[in-house]
């Protein structure tokens, strides 16, 4: 849906308000993303803009929407994030990098960006991170072999990707492939999924690599 629509529905209806950061950039929560689908989808059934509000208004009244990928509650989706859980993205594209760091810092993770190989593999000395999502093509096509590393310090790794790379993902160690352009409600439940209920225990990061 185009940006100044979904404005123009906040300013009129008031009923979806998402947060700003320090930018003034809109922060839609999970919850509020399944709402703009709900009135996206009345809309495609004919309903007016105004009708698919005031309907979103008395299904609210009943509770959380529930999550149109996983049928889970939106709103439990929303739930922070536990403690100390860095997520690395590995990425060779800086704006889809910016585009899933955006939306994981709104579900309450801390996100670490590295642009390549190098940047890779000083986050996983450092500070070994919860989980890793490496694109295969950062550094001239380096992914499969930081994928290796990740996993050998007991890091759970996705590998996300324009190409279709499963079976070499897979082969590499990785916990899951995902293809590009994200879903990024897709990869959060695959996140939260490696996460487990609590945060993992893993052995200490290799000393070289």
């Amino acid at each position: 849906m185009p940006a100044a629509t979904i404005r123009t529905w906040e300013d009129r209806y008031r009923l979806v308000i998402p947060d700003r950061n320090a930018s003034g950039h809109r922060l839609y929560r999970r919850d509020q993303l399944e709402q703009l689908r709900f009135v996206r989808t009345r809309m495609a059934e004919g309903l007016g803009a105004a009708d698919a509000h005031r309907l979103l208004a008395e299904r609210l009244e009943d509770g959380p929407l529930p999550d149109a990928e996983t049928g889970e509650l939106a709103e439990a989706a929303g739930r922070a994030a536990p403690a100390g859980n860095v997520i690395l993205l590995a990425e060779c594209d800086r704006y889809a990098a910016e585009l899933q760091e955006r939306f994981l810092t709104t579900e309450g993770f801390e996100v670490e960006v590295v642009l390549s190989e190098a940047e890779a593999r000083s986050v996983l000395s450092s500070r070994c991170p919860a989980v890793a999502v490496i694109e295969p093509l950062i550094s001239g096509g380096t992914g499969l072999e930081l994928c290796r590393s990740f996993k050998r310090s007991g890091v759970p790794v996705i590998v996300a990707s324009v190409l279709q790379a499963q079976e070499q993902a897979l082969a590499a160690g990785a916990d899951a492939f995902l293809g590009k352009p994200l879903n990024p409600v897709r990869l959060l439940s695959v996140i939260r999924d490696l996460l487990g209920p609590a945060p993992r225990s893993r052995p200490a990061p290799e000393a070289a690599l």
